[in-house]
């Protein structure tokens, strides 16, 4: 049993008001350089949607993360017959046109415009060329309602449903949507540090925490090809990749990240997991039903004695193993069994998981009049505007089993409350509803607390940082002090 700590992260998707002040928290922070105008490090998706970029889940066009060929695992992208063959070339990278071409405005002419009969105006201007352009795509392009069914017609997790459910779908004044926060999922196997010939991608062993060095950095490219979820950028001007770090001098002063520490919804939890490291390789040979298992078997109880011993013999501290005990994302993940990794067909394992947004149908419209004609407080889920098929291709790899349990869970828990405040439901009721989910009253309780009431403590347990044990492996940390914080005191130079 080899144990380890990694910082984790819960999007609880039932809370997400698109709001995007989490991409401009990021945005104004990190990636606001010369280069790195088309990034968003974080960006908010509507579902059904094409995302950023477009149709980043097509891996039959991108090829990224891993298949299993053999029996054994391997990079979709690349491997060792092709590695010198693509070392200056990566055939399956996105295009700008599949990002967008970042622009800004002249607004020198519409401020000194000469006198006219006409209103000046400002036009876009893209940031690469200086040339004036027509802008045909965004980072957030199709936005609620915005280019459907144009673009959301091209989502490709509609395969998993009929041409009559996406008919239904696609019906404008039906139009189910969600919104899908990402950032970087600082996956426990992560494709982009494997492909990277360099070395220059790594994973921290203290936290987790995927990163670039950029003094590493020979802009090869291998990472933005093998990450499925294309989180890792090219920035043009400096020939370095780069990627979201998750603000960790932020989370090394206790402090949670600028996404999270911004989020209006308050959807985002974060807090460190201990996972055991030798079920990696065997977890990933699992047929796609049973993925969503086998990445929570990885997951241990920070309870549990033997894992607790196993840490403290990996070097884990008793605080780390603390802030493991009172972490969210345990209780969200395997505690509730709520929330779910994101394709986890793909294999990379990702720390980030999501609580699926509720669509449930309590209504119908019938000629001039709604009906309430649903017996409960919702519909059952094969009613729900949301087809569970749909959220299976993203949450689960198609297996609609673990995407019902969390849906019911979250339906049983709204039914107990309702019984508990508004009284319009038998508490008899809201216990069965209750024990058919199952949950207790109270785990309900539980799961209504973190969901609904929590402090900025009880959604951030970030655990102290030790920057100085990682530090002391190649030097003295006394020597060595700057080293703890931001790292690199130099920009980074564009490699020959």
């Amino acid at each position: 049993m080899d144990i380890r700590s990694q910082i984790s992260m819960v999007f609880h998707l039932d809370k997400c008001i698109g709001c995007h002040t989490c991409s401009i928290a990021c945005k104004n922070v990190w990636t606001d350089r010369k280069g790195a105008e088309y990034m968003w490090w974080n960006n908010v998706e509507t579902k059904p949607g094409t995302g950023f970029p477009t149709k980043w889940e097509d891996q039959e066009q991108y090829r990224g993360g891993w298949e299993v060929v053999d029996g054994k695992l391997r990079l979709k992208s690349s491997g060792k017959q092709n590695f010198l063959q693509r070392i200056f070339y990566q055939p399956n990278l996105p295009t700008l046109d599949e990002y967008y071409e970042p622009w800004t405005y002249d607004y020198a002419n519409l401020f000194n415009a000469a006198e006219g009969d006409d209103q000046p105006t400002a036009r876009p201007v893209s940031k690469i060329t200086g040339e004036f352009i027509d802008i045909e795509s965004g980072p957030n392009w199709d936005d609620d309602l915005g280019g459907s069914p144009l673009y959301a017609r091209n989502d490709p997790n509609l395969k998993a449903l009929t041409e009559e459910q996406q008919l239904q779908l696609m019906s404008i004044e039906q139009l189910v949507m969600f919104y899908l926060p990402r950032i970087c999922n600082h996956c426990l196997n992560p494709a982009c540090v494997a492909s990277c010939p360099s070395g220059a991608l790594y994973k921290r062993g203290e936290d987790g925490i995927v990163l670039v060095n950029q003094e590493v950095c020979r802009g090869w490219r291998f990472c933005v090809s093998a990450c499925p979820y294309k989180k890792v950028f090219y920035n043009w001007n400096t020939g370095k990749s780069e990627k979201c770090l998750l603000c960790y001098p932020r989370v090394e002063t206790g402090q949670a990240p600028a996404c999270f520490h911004s989020c209006v919804g308050r959807i985002r939890y974060m807090g460190v997991v201990l996972y055991d490291a030798d079920k990696i390789p065997e977890a990933g040979l699992r047929p796609d039903s049973e993925l969503v298992d086998a990445h929570r078997d990885m997951v241990c109880d920070p309870h549990d004695p033997a894992v607790i011993a196993a840490a403290k013999a990996n070097g884990i501290s008793d605080a780390v193993i603390k802030s493991a005990q009172a972490s969210p994302v345990y209780k969200f993940v395997k505690t509730w069994g709520l929330a779910l990794a994101p394709h986890p067909e793909y294999r990379t394992f990702p720390m980030l998981f999501y609580v699926p947004a509720l669509a449930p149908v309590t209504s119908t419209f019938d000629g001039d009049t709604v009906a309430n004609n649903v017996e409960d407080l919702f519909a059952p889920l094969d009613m729900a505007r949301t087809p569970m098929a749909y959220l299976a291709s993203i949450f689960s790899a198609g297996e609609q089993g673990p995407v019902r349990y969390a849906m019911k869970k979250q339906m049983a828990v709204r039914t107990w409350r309702r019984a508990l405040t508004v009284g319009d439901i038998d508490i008899g009721t809201a216990k069965l509803a209750l024990a058919a989910a199952d949950c207790t009253p109270e785990q309900a309780e539980e799961i209504y607390r973190l969901t609904s009431l929590p402090t900025f403590e009880e959604r951030f347990v970030i655990p102290p940082s030790h920057r100085e044990q990682a530090i002391e492996v190649l030097k003295n940390p006394l020597e060595n002090k700057g080293l703890a914080g931001i790292g690199f005191r130099d920009a980074p130079e564009r490699g020959l």
